[in-house]
């Protein structure tokens, strides 16, 4: 048995009802591909990791380097490394240079970057090698 007209919701009454819904789903889809777009936006072109290398392409050339002081050796086991750009995902952000201990039968490669064609630059990381 079909409800009588006066006990039916009319059309506005159910589109009032779903609209809430409707409009908690929408914004919650429209803040998730905002959210994604800046992130795309934002971040380098792209990170990869080949045979155990990670690099950064960016479009943005990194700054000239700066001059340090480099401070009085704390041990002879100490080796100075250099401050170098870096990418923080946005810019490229200074890291200055420290002092860490040196590592036995590794030598320390320090990050660079290069001209990596068609305006990108690639970024590659700094760390400790074999010898």
């Amino acid at each position: 048995m079909s409800p009588t007209s006066e006990e039916r919701p009319t059309t506005g009454e159910i589109l009032m009802s779903s609209s809430i819904h409707d409009k908690r789903r929408v914004a919650k889809w429209l803040a998730t591909t905002i959210v994604t777009g800046a992130c795309l936006l934002t971040t380098p072109t792209c990170v990869r990791t080949a045979h155990a290398e990670t690099y950064v392409d960016v479009r943005i050339a990194p700054p000239v380097a700066r001059v340090e002081v480099v401070p009085v050796r704390p041990s002879p086991r100490h080796v100075w490394i250099r401050g170098y750009w870096g990418w923080d995902g946005y810019r490229h952000a200074w890291v200055p240079g420290h002092y860490v201990l040196a590592r036995r039968n590794l030598v320390y490669v320090e990050p660079r970057w290069e001209a990596a064609g068609r305006g990108h630059w690639r970024y590659h990381r700094g760390g400790w090698r074999h010898r």
